[in-house]
Protein backbone atom coordinates (compact mmCIF):
# COMPACT_ATOMS: atom_id res chain seq x y z
CA UNK A 1 0.00 0.00 0.00
CA UNK A 2 3.02 2.77 0.46
CA UNK A 3 2.78 3.50 -3.44
CA UNK A 4 2.78 7.16 -1.82
CA UNK A 5 5.42 9.03 -1.43
CA UNK A 6 5.35 11.45 1.45
CA UNK A 7 7.80 14.02 -0.03
CA UNK A 8 6.07 14.41 -3.45
CA UNK A 9 2.76 15.11 -1.65
CA UNK A 10 1.64 18.77 -1.91
CA UNK A 11 -0.40 20.07 0.87
CA UNK A 12 -3.00 22.70 0.73
CA UNK A 13 -3.93 25.16 3.57
CA UNK A 14 -6.82 27.79 3.55
CA UNK A 15 -4.19 29.61 6.32
CA UNK A 16 -0.66 28.65 4.77
CA UNK A 17 -1.51 28.05 1.08
CA UNK A 18 0.64 25.31 -0.93
CA UNK A 19 2.94 23.55 1.49
CA UNK A 20 5.52 20.29 1.15
CA UNK A 21 4.94 17.77 3.25
CA UNK A 22 8.03 18.65 5.60
CA UNK A 23 6.62 21.79 6.50
CA UNK A 24 3.07 20.49 7.53
CA UNK A 25 4.60 17.47 9.66
CA UNK A 26 6.44 20.80 11.23
CA UNK A 27 3.68 22.86 11.60
CA UNK A 28 1.37 19.83 13.26
CA UNK A 29 4.68 19.19 15.43
CA UNK A 30 4.77 22.22 16.86
CA UNK A 31 0.69 22.62 17.42
CA UNK A 32 1.09 19.34 19.27
CA UNK A 33 4.02 20.32 21.14
CA UNK A 34 2.89 23.92 22.28
CA UNK A 35 0.86 22.81 25.10
CA UNK A 36 1.37 19.23 25.30
CA UNK A 37 -0.71 18.31 28.31
CA UNK A 38 -3.67 18.64 26.54
CA UNK A 39 -5.55 15.60 24.48
CA UNK A 40 -5.66 15.98 20.51
CA UNK A 41 -7.53 14.53 18.41
CA UNK A 42 -5.48 13.50 14.50
CA UNK A 43 -8.06 12.41 12.28
CA UNK A 44 -7.40 11.71 8.10
CA UNK A 45 -10.65 11.48 6.29
CA UNK A 46 -11.22 11.18 2.43
CA UNK A 47 -14.62 12.40 0.27
CA UNK A 48 -14.55 12.58 -3.48
CA UNK A 49 -17.13 14.51 -6.09
CA UNK A 50 -17.46 12.84 -9.47
CA UNK A 51 -15.84 14.59 -12.82
CA UNK A 52 -17.51 13.95 -16.08
CA UNK A 53 -15.42 11.12 -17.71
CA UNK A 54 -15.40 10.23 -21.27
CA UNK A 55 -18.54 7.64 -21.03
CA UNK A 56 -21.59 7.86 -18.69
CA UNK A 57 -20.11 4.05 -17.62
CA UNK A 58 -16.73 5.33 -16.24
CA UNK A 59 -16.74 7.78 -13.37
CA UNK A 60 -13.71 9.72 -12.96
CA UNK A 61 -13.21 11.01 -9.00
CA UNK A 62 -11.89 13.58 -7.54
CA UNK A 63 -10.37 12.32 -3.97
CA UNK A 64 -9.48 14.86 -1.18
CA UNK A 65 -7.70 13.58 2.19
CA UNK A 66 -7.90 16.09 5.10
CA UNK A 67 -5.93 15.64 7.90
CA UNK A 68 -6.74 17.52 10.89
CA UNK A 69 -4.98 18.07 14.15
CA UNK A 70 -7.60 19.30 16.81
CA UNK A 71 -6.59 20.27 20.48
CA UNK A 72 -9.20 19.22 22.22
CA UNK A 73 -11.79 22.54 23.14
CA UNK A 74 -9.04 24.95 21.50
CA UNK A 75 -9.63 25.06 17.89
CA UNK A 76 -7.06 22.87 15.20
CA UNK A 77 -5.70 22.99 12.11
CA UNK A 78 -6.62 21.18 8.87
CA UNK A 79 -4.53 20.39 5.38
CA UNK A 80 -5.46 18.47 2.46
CA UNK A 81 -4.61 16.91 -0.83
CA UNK A 82 -5.97 16.01 -3.96
CA UNK A 83 -5.60 12.89 -6.39
CA UNK A 84 -7.69 12.21 -9.26
CA UNK A 85 -8.90 8.43 -9.75
CA UNK A 86 -10.28 7.09 -13.27
CA UNK A 87 -12.60 4.02 -14.27
CA UNK A 88 -14.84 4.04 -10.90
CA UNK A 89 -18.28 2.92 -12.44
CA UNK A 90 -20.36 2.02 -8.63
CA UNK A 91 -20.87 3.57 -5.40
CA UNK A 92 -18.93 0.30 -3.55
CA UNK A 93 -16.05 1.70 -6.04
CA UNK A 94 -16.34 4.93 -5.41
CA UNK A 95 -16.40 4.44 -1.24
CA UNK A 96 -13.75 2.06 -1.70
CA UNK A 97 -11.62 4.58 -3.68
CA UNK A 98 -12.06 6.66 -0.24
CA UNK A 99 -11.50 4.48 2.23
CA UNK A 100 -7.99 3.24 0.59
CA UNK A 101 -6.74 6.91 -0.57
CA UNK A 102 -7.61 7.43 3.93
CA UNK A 103 -5.38 4.16 4.74
CA UNK A 104 -2.68 5.11 1.91
CA UNK A 105 -1.94 8.49 3.15
CA UNK A 106 -2.09 7.23 6.90
CA UNK A 107 0.54 4.40 6.38
CA UNK A 108 2.94 6.86 4.88
CA UNK A 109 1.55 10.50 7.02
CA UNK A 110 1.48 9.30 10.35
CA UNK A 111 5.42 7.21 10.84
CA UNK A 112 6.60 10.49 9.29
CA UNK A 113 4.79 12.46 11.82
CA UNK A 114 6.08 10.52 14.59
CA UNK A 115 9.70 10.43 13.11
CA UNK A 116 9.65 14.05 13.09
CA UNK A 117 8.07 13.77 17.09
CA UNK A 118 10.95 11.76 17.91
CA UNK A 119 9.56 9.77 20.68
CA UNK A 120 8.12 13.26 22.34
CA UNK A 121 4.72 11.89 21.03
CA UNK A 122 1.55 14.53 22.92
CA UNK A 123 -1.57 11.93 23.81
CA UNK A 124 -3.22 11.98 20.66
CA UNK A 125 -6.33 10.34 18.95
CA UNK A 126 -5.77 9.14 15.75
CA UNK A 127 -8.82 7.92 13.48
CA UNK A 128 -9.75 7.65 10.15
CA UNK A 129 -13.16 9.22 8.84
CA UNK A 130 -14.96 7.12 6.70
CA UNK A 131 -18.13 9.40 4.32
CA UNK A 132 -20.81 6.21 5.47
CA UNK A 133 -23.34 6.34 7.67
CA UNK A 134 -26.52 4.35 8.47
CA UNK A 135 -28.89 7.08 6.18
CA UNK A 136 -28.24 6.42 2.32
CA UNK A 137 -27.00 3.95 -0.29
CA UNK A 138 -24.08 3.50 1.62
CA UNK A 139 -25.29 1.68 4.94
CA UNK A 140 -24.58 -1.21 3.00
CA UNK A 141 -20.81 -0.87 3.53
CA UNK A 142 -20.55 0.53 7.01
CA UNK A 143 -19.22 -3.04 8.10
CA UNK A 144 -17.10 -3.64 5.14
CA UNK A 145 -14.91 -0.34 5.04
CA UNK A 146 -14.61 -0.09 8.91
CA UNK A 147 -13.42 -3.29 9.05
CA UNK A 148 -10.80 -2.04 6.42
CA UNK A 149 -9.98 0.53 8.58
CA UNK A 150 -9.36 -1.35 11.78
CA UNK A 151 -8.09 -4.40 10.41
CA UNK A 152 -5.00 -1.57 9.53
CA UNK A 153 -4.69 -1.26 13.25
CA UNK A 154 -6.85 2.56 13.29
CA UNK A 155 -10.04 4.04 15.02
CA UNK A 156 -12.83 4.02 12.28
CA UNK A 157 -15.37 6.90 12.51
CA UNK A 158 -18.17 6.95 10.43
CA UNK A 159 -21.14 9.52 10.05
CA UNK A 160 -22.33 11.55 11.69
CA UNK A 161 -19.15 11.62 13.52
CA UNK A 162 -16.69 11.00 10.61
CA UNK A 163 -16.62 15.30 10.00
CA UNK A 164 -12.72 14.85 8.71
CA UNK A 165 -14.38 12.95 5.33
CA UNK A 166 -17.60 14.93 5.43
CA UNK A 167 -17.38 17.93 6.19
CA UNK A 168 -13.41 19.18 5.68
CA UNK A 169 -12.46 16.80 2.98
CA UNK A 170 -16.26 17.57 1.34
CA UNK A 171 -15.65 20.89 1.41
CA UNK A 172 -12.26 20.88 -1.64
CA UNK A 173 -13.40 17.84 -3.20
Amino acid sequence: MNSLNIDGIKFESITYGSLKSYEVIEIIKDFLEKDPIREYSLVIGTDSHEKTGSTKSSRNLNLVTAVLVHRRGFGGKYFWVRKYVTNIHSLREKIYAETLQSLEFASVFIPSLRLKLNGKTPKYNLEIHIDVGEHGDSRDMIKEVVGMVTGNGYVAKTKPEAYGATYVADKHA
